[in-house]
């Protein structure tokens, strides 16, 4: 079966590294149009030329900040000025906080939410008016397993994940009418760029575990044993976002290898 998104664009934040990066690859290959959002201009590039190399086709990058409400009309502006009207929509732009709720102040708060949750509102808000008016869209919120099971400890990011995942819901009853799917994707332990950054800060401690010991480390509490792979994830949001997908709205998807303990 071969998972196709010919003449599809789409829209993919947090885009340059990770399992955005995977996604954006992904696309690439089943023939979509590409637009990659980021922060880091230079980090876009990297990422251009790195899909390009895997994929044969560079995607579009934007530099933007889609926790701020002009960078979001910015970025729906640009990307659609270099690749045409947006039908697909990742929202995966975020960062992985999680303190002691007595500890966190509340401009911790309000970045974590402008970031994650406000971020997928407003992309959605400007986006989804076009879809609705060609009659498809695909809109994919990536959260992770917390949303479903915050764990103590677990704010702002298990917090602002599960409202993401209400906003889910409450955009994929309103939307179905008009062929606009909306659904989330539960982020397990995946490999990505986060894991290595905290294999690096436990080696500078003193760790001589190396990168892959480290995963293994991590696997043993995971029902498959391993933790997963960035294409692995890609592989479930390219079959949500094709036509294959099509009666598949309003679901929160666990990419876990069996860890969380909701369905």
């Amino acid at each position: 079966m071969q998972v196709r998104l010919d003449g599809r664009t789409a829209l993919i934040t947090g885009g340059s590294l990770g399992v955005g990066r995977a996604i954006a690859t992904r696309f690439v290959e089943a023939g979509a149009r590409v637009v990659i959002a980021a922060r880091r201009a230079e980090v876009l590039e990297g990422a251009r030329a790195e899909i390009a190399a895997v994929a044969g086709t560079a995607p579009f990058a934007v530099a933007a900040d889609v926790a701020d409400a002009a960078g979001c009309v910015r970025l729906v502006r640009e990307a659609e000025a270099a690749a045409g009207p947006i039908d697909i929509l990742v929202n995966n732009a975020g960062t992985s906080k999680r303190s002691r709720f007595l500890d966190i102040d509340d401009a911790t708060w309000q970045a974590d939410l402008d970031l994650k949750l406000f971020g997928a509102i407003r992309l959605a808000r400007l986006l989804a008016p076009g879809m609705i008016e060609r009659r498809w869209g695909r809109i994919i919120n990536v959260l992770n397993t917390g949303a479903k099971a915050p764990p103590a400890e677990g704010a702002p990011t298990a917090v602002s994940r599960a409202a993401g995942m209400a906003l889910t819901k409450v955009l994929a009853g309103e939307l179905a009418p008009h062929n606009v799917l909306v659904n989330a994707l539960l982020v397990g332990r995946i490999k990505s760029d986060q894991w290595v950054r905290r294999h690096a800060a436990a080696a500078a401690e003193g760790s001589n575990a190396t990168l892959d010991d480290y995963y293994a480390e991590m696997g043993k509490a995971i029902p498959m044993r391993r933790v997963g792979e960035a294409e692995e994830f890609s592989a479930v949001a390219c079959l949500l976002a094709s036509d294959l997908g099509g009666y598949v709205t309003g679901t929160a998807i666990n990419v876990d290898g069996g860890a969380c303990p909701v369905v």
